[in-house]
Formats: structure tokens, sequence, C-alpha cells
């Protein structure tokens, strides 16, 4: 197990809280491989970055010799996590569930160690549990301290619905947790009354409670808001390698160092010396192109992160336009389409009224001319490369639908 105190920090490195460090420390110097837990609803077929923070401090306890379990919420996922919303989420269907679950574990792998990893399933001992055991096993948590959840407490002052199975859920994760016996229960800190919930079960079928480690939701690439795909903001693992560096370089030199805690295996020791040598002049471009390079190579390959690199550096330090541009074609029951329109569905844009901002900020540029006017239209039979910032490029041909 190596020494503790060296342990203690890499465990507590870019957490948020542990509940308690002094159990963690009991727990360690037993010298015997810990359980780490951690669970994941299928919710989304596939993951961002900000999925992995929690999936890199599972990788940290894999390096120290512990037990890592990547719980699939099989059987949750009928239920759904109620976590942040304001109103009943709708449950997966089975097929939703097994066919995200199966793209999990392709994707987890690219951090985790394969044969160092325990992947379990909830439904493995829930859908094997009686309606009586299932009965009592409710009848261990009280209302009262349910209503004590943030979520559910704002939705009860407000007079909005709470459905009697989204009680269940935190029930349900906390007896995951005694049926793996677990140690150690990692989680966003958005989960952190599931987890505890996890701790008092443990303790109602006399285990040793878990400890419970809850790491920060990663801001997305504008730095403020909670790194989301239906916010736009995400960096996708499975994203091109030229997509991913070129991200990585937009975020700004201050969450830059956030990046690097929560997504790097770097020593701290050695992000501390970048800092220095930030300070003392060094271009922060030169520093994020270690973190962009190193970020493409866990999802893709070192080649493929020095490929990027030089690919970014031609294109938008030298102006170069990639050699292989993407090609849509964009089919139109009429002569024309408006450019915002055109935009959109592309996928350059999220939205119209993203196309008319990025246009009014000049940040659009036709066969290498910067447009504003939101007037324009692509005629039918047209052909041009349309580039939106400095990532987003595609060659448009606009057909009429004969």
């Amino acid at each position: 197990m190596g020494n503790i105190q060296e342990a203690m920090d890499l465990i507590c490195r870019g957490t948020d809280e542990v509940i308690n460090t002094e159990l963690l420390e009991k727990k360690l110097k037993r010298g015997k491989p810990l359980i780490v837990k951690a669970g994941f609803d299928p919710t989304a077929p596939d993951l961002h970055v900000g999925h992995t923070v929690l999936i890199n401090k599972m990788r940290h306890f894999q390096e120290l010799g512990h037990t890592v379990v990547f719980l699939i919420g099989d059987f949750t996922g009928f239920i759904g996590d109620p976590t942040g919303k304001n109103v009943t989420r709708p449950p997966l269907t089975e097929a939703e569930i097994q066919e995200n679950a199966k793209t999990y574990k392709e994707q987890v792998f690219k951090i985790l160690d394969k044969d160092k990893t325990v992947v379990d399933y909830n439904s493995r001992w829930m859908k094997a549990m009686s309606t009586i055991e299932f009965v009592q096993l409710t009848g261990r948590y009280t209302v009262a301290r349910m209503l004590e959840r943030d979520d559910f407490k704002k939705r009860y002052a407000n007079e909005q619905s709470i459905s009697i199975h989204e009680f269940l859920y935190p029930i349900v994760q906390g007896y995951d947790s005694v049926a793996l016996k677990a140690d150690v229960e990692l989680g966003g800190t958005d989960q952190k009354f599931n987890l505890l919930v996890g701790r008092h079960m443990q303790e109602q079928y006399e285990q040793e409670p878990q400890v419970v480690i809850t790491m920060p939701l990663l801001e997305g690439l504008d730095g403020v808001k909670k790194m989301s795909k239906s916010l736009g903001n995400y960096i996708g693992i499975d994203e091109p390698a030229n997509e991913i560096f070129g991200k990585v370089m937009s975020i700004s030199d201050e969450i830059m160092w956030r990046y690097f805690e929560l997504l790097s295996f770097r020593p701290m020791d050695e992000i501390e010396t970048f800092k220095k040598e930030m300070a003392e002049g060094k271009n922060p471009r030169d520093i994020k192109f270690l973190l962009a390079k190193e970020i493409v190579a866990r999802f893709h390959n070192e080649q493929a992160g020095e490929d990027a690199q030089q690919a970014f550096v031609q294109r938008f330090q030298k102006g170069a336009l990639p050699d292989d541009i993407p090609e849509v074609v964009l089919t139109v029951e009429d002569d024309s389409i408006p450019i915002a329109n055109a935009l959109k569905d592309a996928g350059l844009v999220s939205s119209t009224s993203d196309a008319y901002r990025m246009l009014k900020q000049g940040a659009v540029k036709i066969d290498g001319e910067k447009v504003s006017d939101k007037g324009i239209t692509f005629a039918a039979g047209s052909s041009q490369v349309v580039q939106v910032g400095k990532r987003r490029v595609a060659k448009i041909t606009v057909v009429k639908n004969s």
C-alpha cells in the first residue's frame, strides 16, 4: 500500500469533501485493499470529460492497489435519479439502459485498468430481493430525513409533486453499499445526500460505515456553468482528437489550473512548477498544450496528441484551414436557405439565435471573408466553405429537393 500519507494526499487531491478522513486513514492502515464503489446510472449514451473527474479518482485508488467497483445502476435507472430535478424524472426503458451501459463500459476503460476493475449491476441484488424484504428495507429510513434533502425540500415547499418512487432512489443507492460492503463511495457534490444514506444503511446492517468522497462538478468550456451537453460547453471523450485539443485550448488561463488538478494525472508538484513558470513569464499557451496533448492521448493515443498540436498551430496560428474539411449537403425545398438556418442545419451553431449572435460578433466567415449580414442566403446549387469561430468549419453544399 505504500506510504499512508502519500496515499492520503493522492486520494484527497481535487476532492470537495472527505467524510471522514480519520476513518479513511484507519482503513488504509489495516493494509487490506479497500472496496471503492462509484455508481453510474446509464442515463445517456456517452460521457464527457466532466464525468471523468470521478473516474480519474477511481484510477487513483487502482494505482494504490484497491478494488474499484464500477457499478452500473441498471435497477436505479428504472427509478430515475431525482437529484437536482424540480420535476419527476422519466425512467429509462430497459433497452435504453442496456444500450447505454454497453457504451459506458467501452468508454471508462480508456481511463480505468480493465483487469483491475469490477463491473457490477445493482439489479443483481435488487431483483433478487422479495417484496417483503424491500418493504423492510424502506422501513430503515424516515420520510422526515428524506425531506431534509435540498431538492425534495424545495419541491415540497413550492407544492411541486414528489412521486413516492423518488424516495426509493437514495434508499436503493444506499443499500448498494451494503450489498458491496463498500469501504469508500465516490460521487459528485450533488450526490452527497445519497452517499450519506449509504453510511446510514451500512450502520443499520451493522457494517462499518463507508468513507464518503465527493468530487467537484467540473466547469465547462465557459468556465462558469457545470459541463453539460445540453449547454454545449463540453468535451466529449469520443470526439475527434483535433476537436478535443481545440476545445481544451479554448479554456481560459485561469480555469486551466482547475482542469489540470481534476483531469491531469501529472503530480501536483509538477503543476505547481507550471504555475511558477507562468508567473515568471512563460506563455500559458505552451503549458495548455501539455494539458491538451495529455487529454487527447488518454482518449486516442500519444501520436494523436502530437498531430493535434501541429494541426492546431497550423490552423489557428497560421490561419490555415484543415485539409479534411467536413462536407455537409443541405437539401432545401425552396431556391435558397437563410444563413442562420444553414449554419444550424450544418451543425456549426446550436440554434438560429446562436447563428445571429455569431454573425453580430463577426465570428462567421464564408470562403475566408468575414460576414455579418443576417440576410445572406445560400442558393440551391451553391457550395462554400463556412467557418464559425476558430474551430467549427464545414463545406456547405445546397441542393434543391427534386
